[in-house]
């Protein structure tokens, strides 16, 4: 497991860590890979529920674009074709899945957290999901799955920050907690995943959650092949400094 992410395995209990707290957990390549292999592997091991967290004062502040200048377009087109694989794995997982944010969560750190069945933040967190500014479409279906069609087309559209208060009225998220409560939500969470068999809660996810997997993963390799990626990235940073 590389540095970048930590793993604690304990019964039925994972608890995945990102730990790149000088660059606000944003998502490196090798980041996103550890991941990836980390929810897979969950799925093998007996776990019941998956906890996502970050180290320092923002749970992830979504695609790492240092650098992005000396990548290629293929290369950056397929660093979100792996976010996107992340999300789908979190949000298919037949297991449950708690995201404990705080801080800024930018971008496809949000949709981290959009795509954990349970999702909790402290009071102070804001949320920004961007991608359209530059012409990615990341995690559309989930947010309108949590949230409805027109809070999703009013927050994708404006790319405007919004509060922890109002990501809980619109289901965002399903709950507010300062931090020196989550371990009391986590034992709910994990008592509550205990409580339906690994075969039951997996059947229970098939029925609840529609499998948009193919046309999600289309959509966004449409967006992130077209050509100047680079070009829009660019000019999105340079408006938002």
């Amino acid at each position: 497991m590389s540095d970048e992410l930590l793993r604690q395995h304990d019964k039925h209990v994972t608890r995945l860590t990102l730990n790149r707290p000088q660059k606000a957990n944003a998502l490196s390549a090798s980041l996103v890979e550890a991941m990836i292999d980390a929810v897979d592997y969950a799925a093998t091991d007996g776990t019941r529920l998956l906890i996502l967290e970050g180290t320092g004062t923002h749970f992830c502040a979504g695609f790492d674009f240092s650098e992005i200048q000396a990548r290629s377009e293929g290369d950056l087109a397929l660093r979100f074709i792996r976010i996107e694989t992340l999300l789908q794995a979190l949000y298919h997982a037949p297991y449950e899945t708690l995201a404990l944010a705080q801080g800024r969560v930018f971008g496809a750190g949000a949709d981290i957290v959009a795509s954990c069945g349970l999702r909790i933040a402290s009071p102070d967190t804001t949320f920004r999901m961007p991608g359209l500014r530059f012409g990615v479409v990341l995690g559309t279906r989930r947010l309108v799955h949590r949230v409805g069609a027109d809070q999703a087309r009013d927050i994708l559209s404006t790319s405007r920050t919004f509060d922890a208060v109002e990501a809980l009225g619109i289901g965002f998220l399903t709950g507010i907690a300062p931090q020196s409560e989550w371990p009391e939500k986590i034992s709910g969470a994990q008592v509550a995943a205990e409580t339906l068999t690994p075969a039951a809660m997996s059947a229970l996810h098939r029925r609840t959650i529609t499998d948009s997997r193919a046309d999600d993963m289309a959509e966004l390799a449409r967006s992130v092949s077209a050509p100047g990626l680079k070009e829009r990235i660019r000019r999105f940073r340079e408006s938002t400094n």
